[in-house]
């Protein structure tokens, strides 16, 4: 199952037109740069640089274009990985906020059945004492 649809879903999180375009674009990087299919296509990528290189030689040695790409993605990597941070520290706030709104309203409905409760313990307790009146004259 994707890990997206894990808590694309719940009530407790804003997803589709409730998210502005940053968020959604947080999410899109987040699922793409940190998914199998981004790393097998970086490795292609760089083996097919490599052998492109072996033969033509565009890229003179030690491969200066492509230390130059690296670095930039390395760069910008760093600053992709905060901002994906940040939408998960967003998620699981907003899944923090909707859990606790829960837990409130499921410790009032506790309440409200343990009054029950004893009122019925007291109901019960004066119709068995009636009924012990009534049985002994």
């Amino acid at each position: 199952m994707n890990v997206k649809s894990l808590w694309h879903k719940h009530p407790g999180v804003r997803s589709g037109a409730k998210l502005s375009m940053g968020e959604r674009a947080a999410d899109a990087m987040r699922n793409g740069m940190g998914s199998w299919p981004f790393v097998f296509s970086a490795l292609t990528f760089l083996v097919v640089w490599i052998s492109g290189n072996r033969d033509s030689g565009f890229d003179p040695f030690p491969f200066i274009l492509l230390n130059l790409i690296l670095s930039c993605i390395a760069a910008l990597q760093g600053a992709i990985l905060l901002i994906a941070a940040k939408r998960e520290d967003q998620i699981s706030s907003e899944l923090a906020q909707h859990t606790y709104q829960v837990d409130q309203e499921n410790l009032e409905l506790t309440r409200q059945v343990h009054e029950l409760s004893v009122r019925i313990e007291k109901l019960t307790q004066e119709v068995h004492a009636e009924l012990k009146k009534q049985n002994e004259k």
